[in-house]
């Protein structure tokens, strides 16, 4: 088993309250006002009825579907090898972090299986359908 262990040790050279001042500053976290929380993208919120219907009737043709137990789109992509489909993932996971936006995705060797939600408000968002045109467009170059 592997552990690490760490030991305090005073030199003379260091007076022991300028050591108890240098730890508390390593310890304490900076006072509340300082942190900023991050703010949510404009593209985080809800989709308005007008734009939901437009954009997933574009996004229908290509193959997306509503999830009925929730605010969501899927999909289902299958390619020719595990390494098709595994190359396509890779792809979207780098976007994926370009965008701060994840999918929810389950791959069986040829076969990937994608949800998109923006769990910031609880359903579909503009970030979705980004994400989703995306997705498509990397999957019609495998």
């Amino acid at each position: 088993m592997f552990g690490l262990m760490f030991s305090l040790r005073t030199s003379s050279a260091w007076p022991r309250c300028c050591l108890v001042s240098r730890l508390s500053s390593v310890l304490v976290p900076p006072p509340l006002s300082r942190i900023q929380a991050p703010r949510m993208a404009s593209d985080s919120h809800w989709l308005s009825p007008a734009d939901r219907e437009q954009l997933l009737m574009d996004l229908r043709a290509t193959g997306w579907v509503e999830v009925e137990e929730r605010d969501a789109i899927f999909k289902e992509l299958n390619f020719k090898t595990f390494n098709q489909a595994f190359g396509f993932m890779s792809r979207v996971a780098l976007q994926a972090e370009k965008m701060n936006h994840h999918p929810e995705w389950f791959n069986v060797y040829n076969k990937v299986q994608i949800t998109l939600t923006t769990h910031d408000c609880g359903g579909l968002s503009k970030r979705d359908i980004k994400m989703a045109k995306f997705i498509d467009k990397v999957a019609l170059g495998v």
